[in-house]
């Protein structure tokens, strides 16, 4: 009788990622145009400005903080492209667990982006700086959870197998 060896590997599902990111982006975003303004006293309109700023410039910062289209549309645009960019490496890393793996570790690897992001990026994006509370932590943990979460609900097991 001969045995034969072979390989097994879980494959990340890409679509249930960015699904996953297009989602938890979005619960990230209305968080925060909900409870900044609370927080702050500040408008909603700020967290469009401070974001779309990266790409558009310091010149869209001053106030008024007030409606811009060209740069909540940049803005959307960046936030979401950043939201799925950050949970495809999330699905990589979580895609071989189940669901409380993918939820506790989508609210650690949220963590971590909130300390590289507001403790790293700032030096080149300092109008951020402000933000380096604990209520911005949290919701970087809420959309790491909810991008792990939602991405574990979503995928499809995929498994390969290679001769070993």
């Amino acid at each position: 009788m001969t045995q034969i060896r072979a390989n097994v590997r879980h494959l990340m599902d890409w679509k249930a990622a960015v699904i996953a990111g297009l989602i938890a982006g979005a619960v990230f975003l209305l968080v925060l145009l909900i409870a900044y303004p609370l927080a702050t006293g500040g408008t909603s309109w700020t967290i469009f400005r401070f974001i779309g700023a990266m790409v558009l410039g310091e010149s869209v910062l001053p106030p008024p903080t007030t409606f811009d289209g060209g740069v909540v549309v940049t803005a959307v645009f960046i936030h979401f492209t950043l939201s799925i960019l950050y949970t495809l490496v999330l699905a990589f890393i979580v895609h071989r667990w189940g669901i409380l793996i993918s939820i506790l570790g989508g609210a650690l690897f949220g963590l971590a982006l909130y300390l590289i992001n507001f403790f790293t990026f700032t030096m080149f994006f300092a109008w951020f700086y402000p933000a380096r509370a604990w209520p911005f932590s949290l919701v970087h943990i809420l959309f790491g959870a909810v991008a792990g979460g939602i991405y574990e609900l979503l995928e499809k097991d995929v498994y390969v197998v290679e001769p070993g």
